[in-house]
């Protein structure tokens, strides 16, 4: 009986501590991780991120490393860094956009997370790569994270559940509807109106410039015409009266051009 009780014991003291273990693997002496898994809600053709806490539960300074399996498809800032001792730092994973879904949604990608004690002072660019080497003598605590792919949130639904006068929803929503395609049909009517009253506009400025245009030549042509028959008139009364026909014909022609000219502007 009492080596029955002591067997028992013996295998809860055993489960304990590789429960203490597993969790001091995780969690780590220098760092601290949370949470253990890269959740991210999957969308395609949409970069998604993820952040992790890293928690310093020392008074050293500890310098950590991110790797992950795909370096291509996941973009890690800061991937290397200091912790400040009792201090906490920021890691945000970012998954490039995806065109097309995994099987069943089961990603295998995995993260490793290394920490190791840094010089008081230390900084981001004191950082090498033997300070990793484990087989430089290095303590190197190592931490795996896994990637889990989980549903996006669903937007809440438009559709109300009733209304005060007991219409049904799919009703309100049909109204919605009808008055959306009403506004977007008055808002088509008044862009194309606006269209056609600007082309108006251009054309009747073309027409205005291109009358202004012939009514300034036109007056060009009738203070020519006036010189001319200024010049004629003087050279009649040098010549006599046979020339007094000859300008009076000039003259009518005269008017007559004038006439036409004028009327056409």
């Amino acid at each position: 009986m009492l080596l029955h009780n002591h067997s028992q014991k013996s295998k809860k003291l055993n489960f304990t501590l590789t429960k203490a273990i597993a969790f001091e693997m995780n969690t780590g002496e220098l760092l601290g991780i949370e949470p253990l898994e890269l959740k991210f809600p999957f969308e395609l053709k949409k970069q998604i991120s993820c952040s992790l806490q890293l928690s310093n539960k020392t008074d050293n300074y500890v310098a950590f490393k991110v790797k992950t399996t795909n370096p291509k498809k996941y973009c890690v800032r800061p991937n290397t860094g200091i912790v400040l001792p009792r201090s906490t730092c920021d890691v945000t994973v970012t998954m490039q956009a995806q065109k097309e879904a995994p099987p069943d949604m089961q990603c295998k990608d995995k993260f490793l997370l290394q920490s190791a004690k840094a010089n008081d002072g230390a900084t981001t660019k004191d950082i090498t790569p033997e300070m990793f080497n484990k087989e430089a003598g290095h303590v190197v605590e190592e931490c795996k994270l896994r990637v889990v792919y989980v549903s996006p949130p669903q937007p809440p639904s438009p559709v109300q559940e009733g209304s005060e006068e007991g219409s049904s929803p799919r009703g309100s929503v049909s109204e919605n509807g009808n008055a959306n395609g009403a506004e977007f049909t008055n808002a088509s009517r008044s862009f194309v109106d606006q269209l056609e009253s600007q082309d108006k506009s251009a054309e009747a400025k073309v027409l205005i410039s291109k009358l202004t245009e012939e009514k300034n030549n036109a007056i060009q042509q009738n203070n020519k015409l006036r010189q001319e028959m200024e010049l004629l008139r003087r050279e009649g009364h040098k010549g006599g009266a046979g020339v007094s026909f000859l300008f009076i014909i000039i003259v009518g022609l005269i008017g007559i051009i004038l006439g036409y000219l004028m009327k056409k502007a």
